[in-house]
């Protein structure tokens, strides 16, 4: 009974503590940018009342899935500094309860926080993103670079679409390169320059396309048209086709399994650069749900101080975790991208510091 009562008692308090430093980091966040920025344009006239309700009640799942794992960390930490500072820990100590038995209850709620996390930023983080993009008219065109090599890894062609706008592939520029095994060197051979290209599912073809020949000293030979030229087919037609599709989405506006294909078929055709990238933030996905758990259990060692101790420590501590967190992700990001790095180191390296810090503390406090 006793133990029933103390796992109770413990979830309630970091529930509502957790619960409460979730909500209020939500409202700082949202505050100086999105909702100022919003009730603006709002008053401007850009913006209905309703648009801008919808926009609001879009942009929580981005904010929730940042907040998840700082509301576990700052609500243990609050949670147990109270519990020391109460002596209540002591008495549950020297009643001849561990301290892993004591947060018990605390493991329970962040792996319910674990699961949840992962659930907002792989399916309703998605869902909103696509939904603002429709709502704020964000016809966003990205440039897509499709380079098509020789079995040899050396380049055939590349395939330049500055233009692209659902299934319209405008203004399309294909260089042309000598073969390796034939010229022995990588130069351009043809450029050409097309206003459209017809898409059929399994192939690109271009209809009076200028072409301009060069030689292999870099010299404009001849200038030429070409009619219904196919440029790609077969899978590399389907695969590019795909790959551009998946190119104007950033990866918080893709679900799991658009992702996963998305790496496959970036593997597949070679694109070594935005593999390395997407594997990371894929894997990411997974380390950042984990990361509840664990600050989880971090919150708990920070806020766990014997007498006398400084209560202000594990609360900067805690801020510092977090600042490091978030503001090196986009430097691990890049070293995945630039291969400094793999995907499988750069996206593990916080929560395998995380769980460094948490052997060190334990040690420390002796818990």
């Amino acid at each position: 009974m006793k133990i029933k009562l103390l796992d109770k008692y413990i979830f309630s308090q970091v529930f509502w503590a957790c619960f409460a430093c979730i909500f209020i980091f939500m409202i700082i966040w949202i505050m100086p940018e999105i909702f100022l920025k919003t009730v603006q344009r709002t008053i401007s006239g850009d913006y209905t009342i309703v648009m801008a309700s919808k926009i609001l009640l879009y942009e929580l799942p981005k904010v929730l899935n940042i907040a998840l794992p700082v509301g576990m960390l700052l609500g243990t930490i609050i949670t147990f500094d109270k519990l020391s500072k109460d002596s209540e820990i002591t008495v549950m100590r020297g009643s001849g309860f561990k301290f892993t038995r004591i947060i018990a209850s605390v493991i329970i709620i962040s792996i319910f926080a674990c699961f949840f996390t992962f659930f907002v930023g792989s399916k309703l983080l998605p869902i909103s993103a696509c939904k603002l993009k429709i709502i704020k008219g964000d016809s966003r065109v990205s440039q897509f670079v499709f380079p098509v090599k020789n079995p040899d890894n050396s380049m055939n062609k590349i395939i330049i679409v500055p233009n692209f706008d659902d299934n319209n592939i405008r203004d399309v520029i294909v260089l042309n390169f000598y073969n390796k095994s034939e010229k022995g060197s990588s130069l351009l051979s043809s450029i050409l320059i097309s206003d459209f290209v017809k898409y059929n599912y399994s192939t690109w073809t271009i209809n009076s396309a200028k072409k301009y020949l060069i030689s292999e000293k870099g010299i404009f030979e001849q200038i030429g048209q070409e009619n219904n030229l196919v440029i790609l087919k077969n899978d590399s037609a389907q695969n590019a086709y795909k790959l551009m599709k998946y190119s104007i989405n950033r990866d918080r506006e893709l679900t799991n399994s658009q992702i996963s294909e998305y790496i496959k078929l970036l593997k597949r055709e070679r694109m070594d650069d935005e593999y390395r990238f997407m594997l990371n933030k894929y894997i990411q996905r997974y380390a950042h749900s984990f990361m509840c758990i664990l600050f989880a259990v971090l919150g708990c060692l920070l806020g766990f101080s014997k007498p006398r101790e400084q209560k202000f420590i594990g609360m900067l501590i805690a801020v510092g975790v977090i600042f490091l967190y978030y503001i090196t992700m986009p430097f691990f990001d890049l070293l995945a991208e630039k291969a400094v790095l793999s995907p499988f180191v750069t996206s593990m390296i916080a929560p395998v510091g995380v769980i460094i810090v948490i052997a060190v503390l334990k040690r420390i406090k002796d818990v």
